[in-house]
């Protein structure tokens, strides 16, 4: 399968889905699997990053399925004052912790001791089972999409 820009929602909509989770959109190659069970082996040049809603097409550059952002054990942090979540961020990104970034909250994946952290600074920490899509980082590519 090769990589297709991103597919309009008539597209998408049409093809099976293929639940990944943050890491392993970073991995573009090895046996993954649709949703409805059946198993895919991908084989995409290295360096590639999977981004929700691309297609991978077949060898004819006819897409065959559709990445989706697979739910995944996240934090919800916020914040009764801005600063408060900006400093939260600021903390989170001096450990290198990936992360997702919306104007009234901040998404990261489950970890107990960044959860003491952050509650500890008096922020306000909502566990979910959700897709995580982190920003790309400074010099990486973006894998970032907002989730309602």
């Amino acid at each position: 399968m090769v990589l297709t820009q991103q597919l309009d929602g008539a597209a998408s909509a049409t093809l099976p889905r293929l639940p990944l989770s943050a890491a392993e959109r970073r991995v573009c190659r090895g046996r993954r699997y649709l949703e409805d069970g059946r198993a895919v082996l991908l084989q995409l040049p290295r360096g590639q990053q999977l981004i929700p809603g691309c297609g991978l097409a077949d060898a004819g550059g006819t897409p065959q399925v559709v990445v989706a952002a697979a739910p995944e054990p996240v934090v919800v942090v916020r914040a009764s004052q801005p600063l408060a979540l900006l400093q939260a961020a600021y903390h989170l990104g001096n450990r290198h912790v990936a992360l997702e970034v919306h104007p009234q909250e901040l998404r990261l994946l489950a970890d107990s001791v960044l959860e003491q952290m952050l509650h500890q600074r008096g922020l306000q920490l909502e566990k979910q089972e959700a897709p995580f899509c982190p920003e790309g980082g400074a010099y990486g590519s973006a894998d970032h999409h907002h989730h309602p």
